[in-house]
């Protein structure tokens, strides 16, 4: 039996493992096939979006897996065309139709859109579908503290989850610091950096040979002493099992101060301030 992943507890009671895997830009087909190599590597977290339009290859892996439904831990996310109470409930049931699921595990809004100014309306309808047992957990993707705040002021209710970019140079210390005071577990997309040139980096290959691991396995294993969830994307098996290959093995303070100095601060982050769909 593969080992999977240990797992965190979320705000409202569900459990979400701490590694998983990506799925953008990928097709349906060439989800469906990554996703099943994924599984038999050990892999339970899923991330997809309405955007990625790969959510029916999701599915089809899901129920071809053979795993039973609720190991599966599915993860996606709506545009801001469904950005009201109602529109988060046809979000929800479009999704869910796509996925093939009569529930989803975390549903995120994927963008504030501030200049919209609806995302807390459409918070008002993901509290509902929690409410209502449709979904398993509720959160949001590249929100800021500002964000944040109001929709913890304006409804009372706290993200389970705040996906966001994040990596040893893409840091968001302040923004992970509010999620942490909230109780918002934080997961990292693009976990590896955007591009290859962090992977590349001296300082990170050092540590990886003082641990004979890779450059990846060594930012994988940042993330998760700092409490955060990943989602890698790769579709090929032989990477995929190299993420996962980092529970046995454990940074210094050293090794960890090393690659939080890599830090280059916020404006190496897309702002969604400006930037949104």
């Amino acid at each position: 039996m593969a080992q999977l992943a240990p797992t965190v507890k979320l705000q409202h009671g569900a459990e979400i493992p701490q590694l998983g895997i990506g799925t953008w830009p990928l097709d349906d087909d060439e989800t469906e096939q990554a996703l099943l190599a994924a599984f038999e590597v050990g892999y339970r977290l899923v991330d997809t979006a309405e955007n990625y339009g790969n959510e029916v290859g999701v599915g089809r892996a899901v129920a071809a897996s053979g795993l039973p439904r609720d190991e599966i831990f599915v993860t996606t996310k709506f545009n801001k065309r469904w950005h009201s109470v109602d529109g988060a409930q046809q979000a929800f049931e479009a999704a869910a139709k796509r996925l093939g699921v009569d529930t989803i595990d975390l549903l995120l809004i994927h963008w504030p859109n501030p200049d919209q100014d609806k995302y807390v309306d459409a918070w008002r309808g993901l509290a509902k579908l929690l409410d209502d047992g449709r979904v398993r957990a509720i959160g949001t993707s590249n929100f800021k503290p500002a964000h944040l705040r109001r929709l913890l002021d304006e409804t009372g209710v706290v993200p389970d989850v705040n996906q966001i970019q994040l990596s040893p140079e893409t840091a968001r210390n302040d923004l992970r610091s509010f999620d942490a005071e909230h109780g918002i577990v934080t997961e990292s997309w693009s976990p590896l950096g955007k591009g290859r040139g962090l992977l590349s980096l001296e300082s990170i290959a050092y540590v990886a040979r003082a641990h004979d691991r890779t450059p990846a396995q060594v930012v994988l294993r940042w993330h998760l002493q700092h409490d955060l969830v990943a989602i890698p994307k790769s579709s090929r098996p032989e990477r995929m099992a190299e993420n996962f290959a980092v529970f046995d093995f454990e940074l210094t303070s050293e090794e960890m101060a090393t690659l939080d100095a890599l830090d280059q601060g916020e404006s190496t982050a897309t702002d969604s301030d400006n930037f949104g769909h």
